[in-house]
């Protein structure tokens, strides 16, 4: 009855991997796998839980960032997130306490707010673009 649960667990957890492609359950899916080899070799169910979530654990934290690093390295960032790390100008004065400043980067104008609460952007001022936060441009003093 136990391996049958386990091989329910790969099967989900293989499945959902599979819709995500996020790299999200495929350890657990590891250690699914391991605990049910354990049951089909009649190990106690407190082995195969502590199997499971050691296998799972060790896993995520061993593998996981080398896949993070080898699965994104050909990533090429579209839209809005290839803003990131831009040099923008700043076409209207940027105060965080007003809500107001707008940029110019690659030809568009975004609204803009500065990356430090207390900063201020005069108009002309070049900026980088650290992080968008809904349809604002974080800017930061350009290095």
């Amino acid at each position: 009855m136990n391996s049958t649960i386990w091989l329910i667990l790969v099967v989900v957890m293989l499945v959902i991997e599979i819709i995500t492609l996020g790299l999200t359950t495929l350890w657990f899916a590891g250690g699914a796998l391991v605990a049910f080899v354990a049951s089909l070799l009649g190990a106690p169910l407190v082995v195969q839980i502590v199997l499971f979530l050691v296998v799972s654990i060790v896993l995520l934290l061993v593998t996981r960032p080398l896949a993070v690093k080898y699965f994104n390295k050909d990533r090429i960032r579209t839209n809005a997130e290839s803003l990131i790390g831009s040099q923008a100008i700043v076409i209207s004065e940027i105060d965080n306490l007003q809500g107001i400043g707008q940029v110019t980067v690659g030809g568009q104008e975004w609204s803009a707010k500065s990356k430090e609460s207390q900063r201020k952007f005069k108009v002309g001022e070049v900026v980088e673009v650290t992080e968008i936060q809904g349809v604002k441009l974080i800017v930061e003093e350009s290095k």
